[in-house]
């Protein structure tokens, strides 16, 4: 069993920052790869970003290309989306996921075996 605890959320006005972590504890060495979803009220939850632990492959969503920064910390087992330009659409609940096999698409939420509890980013105009 793998646990994923979120950290990092908070509200912050448009055009801020925000740093969230992921940090993996339990049995950790058949993951694949690590992502960060995000879904708000009334809306699927979505992928924001993913790193292929493996190869260290990086995909974004197009709406945070460019502005959001997914990396790994390998001797610490954690996973990090730096949030820079933030805009009220990000305001949203995210959560970090890990994945033992590529069956599925990385932005398919099928594909992941371990979820953690989420963090709240809000974003006000």
């Amino acid at each position: 069993q793998v646990q994923l605890v979120e950290s990092g959320g908070g509200s912050v006005q448009a055009g801020g920052s925000l740093r969230l972590s992921c940090a993996a504890s339990g049995y950790t060495g058949s993951s694949r790869s690590m992502a960060w979803f995000r879904q708000a009220p009334g809306e699927e939850r979505e992928g924001v970003a993913v790193i292929y632990i493996g190869s260290g492959g990086i995909y974004y969503a197009d709406a945070v290309k460019g502005r959001f920064t997914v990396s790994r910390d390998s001797a610490k087992n954690t996973v990090y989306l730096q949030m820079d330009s933030l805009k009220p659409e990000d305001t949203a609940m995210y959560y970090c996921a890990a994945a033992l096999s590529s069956r599925y698409a990385w932005s398919n939420p099928r594909r992941y075996d371990y979820w953690g509890q989420g963090t709240q980013v809000t974003v006000s105009s």
